[in-house]
């Protein structure tokens, strides 16, 4: 089964339908009201209707042609100058079909992009603006130059609202023919950050095994480690019971397949819900941080995390 089916199924068809954007969308539709537009920029995580929007834009403008008038690339697989010298450059060059007097060019991830290839970006995007427009998306805007910053008009992505994810999750059950009850959402939304994308993904697959969607399976779909076992960790911690911490944490991940960073990520975040003194809780988030760093940088995961508990219990003492 290929989980990428239900995302492109409920991506949205017109402006209406992109969820938790309304300014965005907004802005938007004007420029679509008035068949023109300038390059755009748009900033914000994953999965939170980026591509979506680009493509409501193109359809709504060039309605039938869009495929013809409509280029999409991936920076993040084609990174390099030469992308933009021959792709770009090639599309960028001829007239667009129809009434609209320009295509679109959308490239997604292109904070990826090398500096050279941004610079490169930059002379096509000025030398050929009678007949393209350009959509660039990113998560990072800090990752693109000034010079192509300042020929966008830059919009911000916001993580998609609770509510606004409970709409979309209804939707798809209704569809769908599924049962979701409302932990289940709960821990949908927890687990996804704002993430339409993941959230349609873990549904996909949960719906595979159930019709029925409940909590437990959606932890277990998505190899996360439900917040009351990371709870009972931290709890060991802070009765500065050690030993039964350190194996509560590894049993939870063994259970669940995590890494050291995924486990600690949950951790950080499960820290806030302790009945500590909040003094404590920011120094075990200072040591989240550190531990953090170290397993990026290379070290070993369990030495780190222990390290990690032990530091808890010291804190607690």
């Amino acid at each position: 089964m290929d989980t990428a089916i239900w995302t492109e199924k409920y991506r949205p068809q017109k402006f209406s339908e992109i969820k938790g954007q309304n300014e965005v969308v907004k802005r938007t539709e004007a420029f679509v009201r008035q068949k023109n537009m300038p390059h755009l920029l748009f900033a914000g995580p994953a999965g939170i209707g980026k591509t979506s929007l680009s493509l409501v834009i193109t359809k709504q403008l060039f309605k039938g042609n869009w495929r013809e008038n409509f280029l999409e690339l991936n920076a993040s697989d084609e990174r390099g100058i030469d992308v933009i010298r021959v792709k770009v450059k090639n599309f960028a060059r001829t007239r667009s079909i129809g009434e609209v007097p320009f295509k679109i060019i959308y490239l997604d991830e292109c904070d990826a992009l090398t500096k050279e290839a941004q610079q490169a970006l930059r002379r096509t995007m000025e030398n050929y603006t009678q007949t393209c427009r350009f959509i660039l998306s990113c998560n990072y805007s800090s990752k693109i130059i000034d010079p192509i910053q300042s020929r966008c008009s830059v919009f911000r992505f916001k993580p998609l609202s609770k509510q606004d994810l409970f709409n979309i999750i209804d939707k798809i059950a209704k569809n769908e023919g599924l049962t979701v009850d409302s932990k289940a959402k709960k821990a949908l939304y927890e687990i996804s950050d704002g993430d339409c994308r993941r959230v349609e993904n873990i549904l996909q697959a949960s719906a595979a095994i159930s019709k029925k969607i409940t909590e437990t399976l959606i932890y277990e779909m998505a190899s996360v480690a439900r917040p009351k076992e990371v709870k009972e960790v931290l709890t060991f911690c802070v009765k500065k019971d050690f030993v039964n911490a350190k194996n509560e944490l590894l049993k939870t991940m063994l259970e669940y397949g995590l890494s050291g960073l995924d486990i600690i990520k949950q951790i950080q975040k499960e820290i806030w819900a302790l009945e500590i003194d909040d003094r404590k809780k920011l120094e075990m988030v200072k040591e989240c941080g550190e531990a953090e760093f170290r397993m990026v940088e290379g070290s070993d995961e369990f030495i780190q995390l222990e390290s990690l508990l032990s530091k808890f219990v010291l804190i607690n003492s």
